[in-house]
């Protein structure tokens, strides 16, 4: 993982007390912050900034946290966090939906904001690792971890890096239930266990991108109480 000095972190909310707040944590500790205060401001300051990571409150003015989301997934892969308040569980959910890796909820304290930041900032720069086998097949979904590529029926589909990850660890335990904790200590880190929350989000994309009909999963079953399971060939 680099050095905080070599990281670049945007930071988007429009109440300027938690702005400053977050960025003076986050350049005491040796990261570049760069502030915005809504999601238009922070779209041009993404522009004209090398940007490692974004945090952004949901709830703004001219453009709120979600559109802001779903601007910078059409043209970036960066890892978002969401800053969330309890009511806003359902905004939380579609925003996790359009593409953000974690959230944060308020209040938060320095630490729990610091350890989100480096736990995500160490998921998106960990290098790629080649386990046997290094090309995946189950009937037409083939996922190749050497050139990170899933494909179905041969078209390419376009998977996020969590999505490619959690993807791979299910097909790679094909036949296996794997428990909630498991598979968020895998894909997300050590750090996580109880956000099951992610996990519906997350296997709901895949289900729309992969399976032949999402309400009746072929591949990706629920395991009720327990986890997920990856349904290998017959």
């Amino acid at each position: 993982m680099h050095a905080p000095r070599d990281i670049t972190v945007l930071v988007v909310d429009d109440a300027k007390t938690l702005r400053e707040f977050m960025r003076r944590n986050l350049d005491v500790r040796g990261y570049r912050a760069v502030t915005a205060v809504n999601g238009a401001d922070a779209l041009e300051k993404f522009q004209n900034h090398d940007i490692d990571l974004v945090i952004l409150d949901l709830i703004m003015p001219q453009m709120d946290g979600v559109e802001t989301i779903k601007r910078l997934r059409a043209i970036s892969n960066v890892p978002i966090i969401v800053l969330s308040a309890l009511s806003e569980e359902n905004t939380k959910i579609q925003a996790l939906n359009y593409g953000a890796d974690d959230y944060l909820t308020k209040p938060f304290g320095v630490g729990e904001l610091l350890a989100r930041v480096q736990a995500v900032l160490r998921r998106a720069q960990r290098p790629p690792t080649t386990p046997e086998p290094v090309v995946l097949n189950h009937g037409p979904l083939m996922l190749d971890r050497e050139r990170h590529e899933v494909t179905l029926n041969g078209q390419p589909l376009d998977l996020t890096p969590i999505e490619f990850d959690l993807l791979e660890y299910l097909m790679r335990n094909a036949g296996k239930v794997l428990s909630h904790r498991a598979i968020l200590q895998h894909v997300w880190g050590p750090e996580y266990g109880q956000e099951a929350e992610y996990l519906r989000v997350y296997i709901g994309r895949l289900r729309r991108k992969i399976e032949p009909d999402p309400n009746k999963p072929r591949y990706l079953l629920t395991e009720r109480g327990i986890g997920y399971s990856f349904k290998a060939d017959d």
